[in-house]
């Protein structure tokens, strides 16, 4: 089974060796991922300069490597259009530094990438580890995330699925197990200002996130009470319950 490793931390980042190092034990496998960190890049593409593509030795993983000066969904495009001397059955984005969860999808380069690859017809599967106070496990993910691929494995492949997996910042068994839900609710980010160094400027920093009460039956929910979540997404945005009213309408 061929795999596309790609992420959004960029091609140095531990989350994406880490989970690279376990996965060419029983895979083969290609990475291609930035050349520096590309969170909250969402879907964007680069359009109006060129990218430059690098091979890269990465220490202690005998996969061939490539660096991308771009975005994650440029990485999945080179890769697919480029890079790969023969198709990937499977992609897998991440590990990202910090969760995927509730509206954070819509931002996240690590879930659009894993989007970008569905839009070729190659499942996938998005892997994010929650980060707090600069404290992270990886090992939780790489482990749950192993072992859901192989869970999955022949389900994401007939039926070409996106998942997004988040696993919690705990120890192994302290993971109470593995729960099947919805995206969570919105929470905001909140700025600061500070003075700006010319009359008349402002300079706004981000500086938190304003949460809102957990819904239950989320990922939000079920990633603070110990267990690694998995959600179903698509790229589909039409809301297709409003379409015949609309139609009306008009």
């Amino acid at each position: 089974m061929r795999l596309l490793l790609v992420n959004d931390d960029g091609i140095h980042a531990e989350g994406i060796q880490r989970l690279a190092k376990e996965l060419e034990k029983d895979y083969e496998l290609v990475i291609v991922a930035p050349d520096d960190e590309r969170s909250a890049q969402s879907h964007a593409l680069t359009l109006r300069k060129p990218l430059v593509v690098k091979e890269v030795e990465l220490g202690g993983i005998k996969s061939k490597a490539y660096s991308v000066s771009g975005t994650p969904a440029d990485c999945v495009r080179i890769a697919i259009d480029k890079l790969l001397p023969e198709p990937v059955d499977m992609v897998l984005s991440g590990i990202n530094r910090g969760l995927n969860v509730g509206m954070d999808v819509l931002y996240s380069g690590t879930v659009s990438a894993a989007i970008e690859a569905n839009m070729y017809n190659i499942p996938s599967i998005a892997l994010s580890a929650q980060w707090e106070d600069g404290n992270i496990n990886y090992d939780i993910t790489v482990k749950y995330g192993k072992l859901i691929l192989e869970k999955l494995r022949d389900q994401l492949l007939n039926n070409n699925m996106i998942i997004s997996v988040n696993t919690p910042l705990l120890k192994d068994d302290q993971v109470k197990g593995i729960k099947v839900c919805k995206i969570g609710g919105v929470v905001y980010d909140y700025y600061i200002m500070e003075d700006g160094k010319i009359k008349g400027e402002s300079v706004l920093k981000a500086d938190g996130r304003m949460r809102d009460i957990d819904e239950e039956d989320t990922d939000r929910y079920y990633i603070s009470q110990g267990y690694v979540t998995i959600t179903p997404l698509q790229y589909n945005l039409t809301n297709f319950k409003l379409i015949d009213k609309v139609q009306d309408w008009i």
